[in-house]
């Protein structure tokens, strides 16, 4: 193998080929097509069997999940960067450290199946199908992106996703809503309801834990535990931090949210437990945010840069995936780099295209209120200036 590649970095220096992509070199290495990997056993509540503790992970899938992390993660990086830069503007959310949640989960439902969630969105928003530059493009008010920049960050839409959601708690309800829908249809698809720590204190989850139960609706609540809420650690803001027990009646798993295959597993669990009649099932993912709350919380002032630091260093998801890869043999660190550089390109690109595309014009601002309507007129800010709905 180091003659062949020996071989060929001679041709390409004597200039008798040109320089062949690193991937093309790559493919010729003899990588593993599968590997068995363990994974760390759930917490159970009211059930009796949990999630595999191994699971199969092929090379195709790894190289799938680990640029969807990363392509996460740089995306959430390149939006500090334009919010700092004041091409985004009010609220913004990133999620950079929570990446194997929406990652793992999209894994474990199929695409026809459906997911709401709140604020901190745009991990959801590309796992669930949108292209980066319509979720940059949505963030800086613009015409390409997925609300066609009427949303923001807040706000963002796509098939089979509910967005995005700025009450909090709000989407435990309305996941109960469409779960509800699934039922009524016979479509044999789930709902997953996302909501964080904080929400989970807010007495509308409780309604609609009540309603699943009580009707059995195919809703899985996940309730993504990043340890703050807003800005206070969950010690001091709730009296029970076994959030995976919150249900009372309903069954839950708690999962380690920083192992994508954990997540994979435990999603596929609740998804089969919802498909099967047995109800609803609530799932806590012990997670991470690395930035603050929103862009106006430094995220310092109630945790300390050591404990950031220590859970980067040693509990990353991204870092822990490319870890099991490497050692599993289905990639290598020249590789897994390579992905990273067109992952770095594609986020690049995708900013370029966030700033300079068209911002939608005023007469735009009634368009698309209603799915389905006649033509009708809004009035603006004043009686004097009306706009019309269109669809």
């Amino acid at each position: 193998m180091r003659k062949m590649l020996a071989a060929v970095v001679s041709r390409v220096f004597s200039g008798e080929v040109q320089k062949p992509p690193l991937r093309g070199l790559l493919a010729s290495f003899n990588f593993s097509s599968k590997a068995t990997c363990d994974i760390k056993k759930c917490d159970l509540f009211r059930l009796e069997e949990g999630p595999a503790t191994s699971t199969l992970l092929t090379r195709e899938e790894a190289l799938k999940y680990y640029r969807a992390m990363q392509v996460i993660r740089r995306m959430e990086l390149k939006s500090d960067q334009l919010y700092k830069q004041k091409f985004i503007r009010g609220f913004c959310h990133l999620c950079d450290g929570q990446e194997a949640c929406y990652v793992g989960l999209e894994a474990g439902i199929n695409p026809t199946d459906h997911i709401i969630t709140s604020y901190r969105s745009h991990g959801v928003c590309y796992t669930r199908g949108m292209p980066v530059k319509s979720i940059l493009a949505e963030l800086t008010g613009r015409r390409g992106g997925c609300s066609r920049g009427k949303g923001g960050s807040m706000h963002m839409y796509h098939k089979n996703f509910y967005g995005g959601n700025g009450i909090v708690g709000a989407q435990g309800p309305l996941g109960a809503g469409v779960a509800f829908a699934c039922k009524y249809l016979e479509t044999g698809e789930v709902c997953v309801a996302m909501y964080g720590d904080g929400a989970a204190n807010q007495g509308q989850m409780a309604e609609a834990y009540n309603m699943s139960a009580l009707w059995k609706l195919p809703c899985i609540f996940i309730c993504e535990n990043n340890r703050y809420s807003m800005g206070t650690a969950i010690e001091r803001a709730a009296a029970s931090t076994e959030y995976y027990k919150r249900g009372s009646f309903i069954p839950g798993l708690r999962v380690n949210g920083m192992d994508i295959l954990c997540v994979r597993e435990a999603t596929k669990f609740a998804a089969n437990h919802c498909r099967s009649g047995k109800g609803p099932i609530l799932v806590e993912l012990l997670t991470y945010r690395y930035h603050g709350h929103s862009m106006s919380d430094p995220g310092i002032s109630y945790r300390t840069r050591e404990e950031v630091h220590d859970v980067r260093s040693k509990s990353d998801p991204i870092m822990l995936f490319r870890e099991k890869m490497v050692t599993n043999n289905l990639s290598n660190v020249e590789e897994l780099k390579e992905i990273d550089a067109e992952v770095k390109k594609e986020v690049e690109e995708a900013a370029q295209f966030a700033i300079t595309d068209p911002e939608p014009s005023v007469e735009e601002i009634a368009h698309t209120i209603y799915q389905q309507s006649t033509p009708f007129e809004v009035r603006g800010t004043n009686k004097w200036i009306k706009y019309k709905s269109i669809i």
